[in-house]
């Protein structure tokens, strides 16, 4: 019962991490303009991965996607690669852990099937909540140096550098979704350890000689060269030794001789 909820809770919390990073990616407030010395202003900019927007006072806002690549920042392309993998393993190991629930027979689906499944799902979780939250991170730490380098433009009078962007609603969204996402990773591999079944470990064997109880007494070892016939064995009923002649040799009666 503990693995099934182990494992269900793992599955519910990943689901709301990878939401959450989807949710995180699609939002257009990763920096939102930092209103230091003109709390009330005419004209609103925030931005996000794939497009920068400007809120006007009457309430109207304008979006304007990014129409290149190669004119970005090599980290905020870093960033977009980051959330993209991570969503992309998210959605991969929600797939495998609904096969891999406990609670849901599939054919004929043993238990270590599912562990594996469980297992692997699970690692794939981690991954994708390690990839949100580097990407968050970096992107974090993009906005604090550009903030502290605009900061210090403006204390040297260069006033051509006019808005300061600071954290946005999505960087918080990103940092719990990927906590979230690493947290049921884990829980995923602490069920797989209870899914594994008890027969499928390894155990002794111990063989037993079939037929009658068979005991063997162990002796000295006699080495020899394995091609000298034992003389009493070759003795039997009707054996006689051949005599002897007077040079030594051994004589054989003939066929003449039992006539």
């Amino acid at each position: 019962m503990s693995t099934t909820l182990c494992q269900v809770m793992g599955f519910l919390v990943s689901s709301l991490g990878v939401g959450g990073s989807i949710m995180a990616t699609a939002m257009d407030t990763w920096s939102t303009q930092d209103l230091y010395d003109n709390p009330v202003t005419a004209v609103f900019q925030y931005q996000g991965l794939w497009r920068s927007c400007v809120r006007q006072s009457s309430g109207f806002t304008e979006c304007r996607p990014y129409f290149t690549i190669l004119g970005l920042p090599a980290m905020f392309q870093a960033v977009r690669a980051l959330m993209i993998v991570g969503i992309v393993l998210g959605i991969l190991g929600l797939l495998v852990c609904i096969f891999a629930l406990k609670c849901i027979r599939i054919g004929s689906m043993e238990d270590t099937a599912k562990a594996n499944m469980t297992l692997t799902s699970g690692i794939m979780f981690i991954v994708a909540g390690l990839c949100a939250i580097t990407g968050v991170s970096v992107f974090a730490n993009m906005l604090v140096t550009n903030f502290w380098m605009s900061t210090t433009n403006m204390f040297q009078g260069m006033q051509n550098v006019q808005n300061r962007y600071t954290f946005g609603s999505a960087l918080f969204v990103g940092w719990v979704a990927g906590g979230l996402a690493f947290v049921g990773g884990i829980m995923m591999c602490l069920a797989c350890k209870g899914l594994i079944p008890e027969d499928s470990r390894y155990k002794a064997v111990s063989y037993n000689a079939s037929g009658r109880n068979i005991s063997y007494r162990t002796g000295p070892y006699k080495g020899g060269s394995g091609y000298e016939a034992d003389p009493k064995a070759r003795k039997g009923v009707g054996y006689e030794e051949a005599p002897r002649s007077e040079d030594g040799r051994r004589s054989y009666p003939s066929k003449y001789d039992y006539v």
